[in-house]
């Protein structure tokens, strides 16, 4: 038995490797695949012509998402591309034997919240989507990633898919956070600190104190934006906080079965002395609320600190000063004070429970602001009953907010919520191109504290302002 220290990322890849191809890409298993209703019609399409079927449709799950609407879910969907699509997954999913939770199920939700929440997602298994925030799930030390739609064809009809095997980066963050830091602000600062393009090329593990200490819910925040800075997908490796999250879900092991698993999943660490391609350390100590300016998610900063100057940054100054013109921000300006339009909590980025939570202890007992638009989406509708039975639909409406359905909705203007030109949102989801969330929009990423503050505020606020002073303790 071979004792070389060996990485988390190293022990799922090689477990998962059906074949090797000399100088080229190995062939990998996959233990589950998700699937919606955008990038898969033409997978299926694919298969039909060929005449092949689904290997194991026990292993795909289906739901509506991309292209559905946040509001009035009973009435026949209006745009005709999205019915169309939304047609197309179930009519597949019937014939092919594929579980689906269509728009309407009590379970329907974004693919990369459903997923967790039922348990379908485990530690140590490999797991696709054609979507790029498919590295969420890797929260649970499993290896997740992104596919196009001719892979998606490809494990459906082989349950493989063929990669090249990404070089290892670590990226090591203790130390204690600080008041009104959420994991969303840690994934911003790493971006900022690496630029949008830092991890291309790497599959990042991240560890130190301040992921052990975080939450499944910002662990997975954390591993969605694994893909904004480069990366091919982020892991975390499993720990009592995650057994404890997936224990007793609908999808997961039970009884002797769950016993064997969590043997297994304990084995599931990065070995003392293991090598990785790169490594970056950070101190949590340094992070403060952060928000973007820019169009990439790599253009952010503490919100305290003013835009930086051309010279400063690691874009290229002509790449830069295009992106600050569309945003008609200027450099050396404060980010405070900024007046926005629109504010938009969801996503799979931060569309789970705890953000709702986050979001309602800085509205509580104030009033929205009268220039924000607020669109508030839950993740599923698992997360809309939550937000109802803790008594967050209650705060929110008092200080005038309204909670819309679930959906993917204002992350990225495929449906009916998007942005109007020149406006500003702040934005709890992980994109901030030109265009992202409507033509012309204008995107500034941040947390559910910092939206919760400019959605009373109306211009952007540092939370810590509006937090409750912390009983001071002897």
């Amino acid at each position: 038995m071979s004792t070389n220290p060996t990485t988390l990322f190293d022990k799922v890849w090689d477990a998962h490797v059906v074949r090797k191809i000399e100088d080229g890409p190995d062939v990998l298993f996959i233990d589950r695949h998700f699937i919606h209703e955008v990038t898969s019609p033409v997978a299926f399409l694919g298969i039909e012509s060929r005449n092949i079927g689904v290997m194991y449709p026990q292993r795909t799950f289906a739901t509506a998402d991309h292209n559905t609407p946040t509001i009035n879910q009973h009435l026949p969907v209006q745009d005709p591309l999205s019915a169309k699509q939304l047609a197309a997954l179930s009519t597949n999913a019937e014939k092919y034997g594929i579980s689906i939770w269509a728009l309407g199920s009590p379970k329907n939700g974004i693919v990369h919240v459903v997923g967790p929440e039922n348990g379908i997602t485990q530690p140590g298994m490999t797991i696709v989507c054609g979507d790029s925030h498919t590295s969420t799930h890797g929260a649970f030390g499993s290896i997740a990633f992104g596919i196009g739609t001719s892979e998606v064809e490809m494990v459906l009809s082989s349950q493989c898919i063929m990669q090249p095997k990404p070089k290892k980066m670590r990226i090591v963050i203790n130390g204690k956070l600080g008041k009104g830091v959420l994991p969303k602000d840690v994934a911003l600062y790493m971006i900022a600190q690496i630029t949008a393009s830092g991890a291309t090329g790497y599959f990042a593990e991240f560890a130190g104190e301040v992921f052990e200490n975080m939450s499944m819910e910002g662990r997975m925040t954390v591993c969605n934006m694994s893909i904004e800075m480069g990366a091919r997908g982020g892991m975390i490796a499993p720990d009592e906080t995650t057994f404890n999250y997936v224990k007793g879900r609908e999808k997961a092991p039970k009884g002797e079965a769950w016993d064997k698993a969590l043997a297994y999943w304990k084995t599931l660490k990065t070995d003392d002395g293991a090598a990785f391609d790169k490594e970056l350390v950070f101190n949590g100590a340094d992070i403060e609320p952060q928000i973007t300016y820019g169009t990439n998610p790599g253009l952010g900063t503490g919100i305290t600190r003013k835009i930086p100057k051309a010279s400063e940054v690691k874009d290229g100054e002509a790449s830069y000063k295009k992106s600050l013109a569309y945003m008609d921000f200027q450099e050396d300006e404060q980010i405070i004070g900024k007046k926005i339009d629109y504010v938009f909590l969801g996503s799979c980025t931060n569309g789970r429970i705890e953000d709702f939570r986050a979001f309602a202890s800085i509205v509580k007992g104030k009033k929205k602001a009268d220039n924000i638009t607020a669109w508030l989406v839950p993740g599923s509708h698992i997360v809309e009953a939550q937000i109802k039975e803790e008594g967050i639909l209650d705060i929110l409406t008092e200080a005038g907010f309204e909670l819309r359905q679930p959906g993917c909705s204002a992350c990225l203007a495929m449906n009916d919520d998007k942005i109007p030109a020149g406006k500003y949102a702040v934005s709890t989801s992980n994109r901030n191109f030109e265009g992202r969330q409507g033509p012309g929009a204008r995107t500034l990423l941040a947390s559910p504290y910092v939206a919760a503050a400019v959605a009373v505020t109306g211009v952007v606020t540092d939370p810590r302002e509006l937090m409750e002073e912390e009983a001071i303790t002897a």
